[in-house]
């Protein structure tokens, strides 16, 4: 029997009919990690003695009839910047190369809750700054689908485990589209949820405003599922919101009627001929089924990603502050005094772009310099929010590539600080705006690597990018990478 690309209802109903039991299945993905992590380098841990416990729980309910929760022995794994507990919690960093989490973050009690069966942690770029996986003190990952490219950052090792079926589904962080572009790169789905509808209790923070949680998964059903048991209101985190989720039945409702715009500006930005090739075609499906499309105006666009990379290293810098071998993170025993201790620590903890990044948030918010940059980013990213909200106006989602083209080389952009932010050229607006967004796999490019198209819609309108996007992955044909090794 084959266990290969089982999505979760394929999973569920056959658990039911009894046709494998989940010790057998968990066994398949544990082997498949195993035998491929030493290449493919996805996983930082497993939890092999857990999971197959988990696993014979599973199977005792089901042999006593009784009904399984919701994602009751599905296989999943946790980007390892979220905190499992009794678990390492790395943040891909020597900074806390053995730090044990102490309790569950949210997200993954919701999982636990469930009844998800968590195989292990993924592999990220350090404490999620990198778009290409190539950042982590573990070694970089490595694209499944040709490992002389990157997966994709910094949720590069969710990504990466779920395109090579190690796991059913992820869980990562998208700050400012380290969900999406890694998906993009990889040919799975990747889904962020509008900023505050899935909580950061028990994230290890990069940038408090801007991160989000959310899945990555093989189809865009799975994503919608995961995000009805991982979303709504948590008391630990303020900025959460207790507002309905859409359910499973609204992403077979017809998208006739839906309006779906163009930014033109995002056609300027350096996209490849074969990215924006995708959206065209997924222009002609749409309009086939009758929805609208319009071109319409984000003027101030080209500033987002300027704006983005003031903000993101200016909190960076206040967040990983208590990382200074006192607090947190490891210490090194040969300081003689205080100061020693932090230099040290820090200096020998930390890698280059995390030094790089803190650098320039120290700067920007340097008492000469934050009227000049901070506060000027603050004022960008307030305009181009409204720039959003008069667009969803007139239309009720936007399409652009994903990314400018596909996956490229490993070590191509990793001196070259500057090409490698470029990656996220499409993806940081939705952080920026605090709006939802999705990538779905689209098409191969000619160098065989897959290629993504993103929906973006209005704050806490997950429904409608969810829908769309579930219509266009039905309407292809777009291979798993078992069909392509095959």
């Amino acid at each position: 029997m084959s266990f290969a690309y089982l999505t979760i209802a394929q999973i569920k109903k056959r658990l039911k009919d009894k046709e494998f039991s989940a010790r057998e299945l968990v066994e398949y993905y544990l082997n498949k990690i195993e035998t491929e992590n030493p290449e493919l380098n996805a996983f930082i841990s497993i939890d092999r003695e857990g999971a197959l416990r988990s696993a014979d729980e599973v199977d005792q309910k089901i042999a006593r009839g009784e009904t399984l929760r919701e994602l009751e022995g599905i296989p999943c794994a946790i980007k390892d910047l979220l905190l499992v507990k009794d678990h390492q919690a790395t943040a891909g960093s020597r900074i806390l190369a053995d730090y044990i989490a102490p309790y569950d973050a949210e997200v993954v009690q919701r999982l636990k809750n469930a009844g998800a069966i968590i195989l292990g942690k993924n592999n990220c770029d350090e404490f999620a700054m990198g778009s290409s996986n190539e950042t982590s003190a573990f070694g970089p990952v490595k694209n499944p689908w040709n490992q002389d490219y990157v997966p994709g950052g910094s949720s590069g090792g969710s990504a990466a485990a779920v395109a090579a079926d190690q796991c059913v589904f992820s869980i990562g962080t998208d700050t400012g589209g380290s969900i999406r572009q890694p998906a993009s790169f990889c040919g799975v789905v990747g889904f962020k949820p509008t900023y505050g509808r899935v909580s950061r209790n028990g994230v290890i923070a990069m940038t408090s405003s801007l991160d989000q949680v959310g899945p990555i998964t093989k189809n865009v059903e799975d994503s919608a599922e995961v995000f009805r048991v991982i979303a709504g209101e948590d008391p630990l985190d303020a900025t959460t919101v207790n507002l309905p989720l859409p359910s499973l039945a609204e992403l077979a409702h017809n998208v006739k009627g839906l309006k779906i715009g163009l930014p033109k500006e995002y056609f300027n930005l350096g996209s490849s001929a074969e990215a924006e090739q995708v959206v065209a075609k997924a222009v002609k499906t749409f309009k086939s089924w009758g929805a609208e499309i319009k071109e319409v105006s984000l003027p101030r666009t080209t500033y987002a990603l300027a704006a983005y990379y003031v903000l993101m290293p200016a909190e960076v810098s206040s967040n990983l502050a208590r990382y200074d071998g006192i607090r947190f993170g490891k210490r090194v025993p040969e300081a003689k005094d205080l100061e020693e201790i932090y230099r040290l620590t820090r200096g020998q903890g930390f890698g280059k772009e995390v030094k790089r990044r803190l650098l320039i948030g120290a700067y920007v918010l340097s008492a000469g310099q934050k009227d000049a940059y901070y506060a000027q980013a603050r004022k960008v990213q307030q305009v181009l929010a409204a720039d959003y909200a008069k667009v969803f106006q007139e239309v009720d989602i936007l399409l652009s590539p994903t990314t400018p083209g596909p996956a490229f080389k490993l070590g191509e952009n990793l001196t070259d600080p500057l090409t490698m932010y470029l990656a996220d050229i499409f993806t940081v607006s939705a952080n920026i705006a605090g709006l939802c967004a999705i990538s779905v796999p689209a098409e191969l490019s000619e160098s065989g690597l897959p290629l993504g198209l993103q929906f973006i819609g209005p704050a806490f309108d997950e429904e409608k990018i969810l829908r769309a996007a579930y219509h266009y992955q039905t309407s292809r044909s777009f291979p798993n990478l078992g069909e392509i090794k095959n």
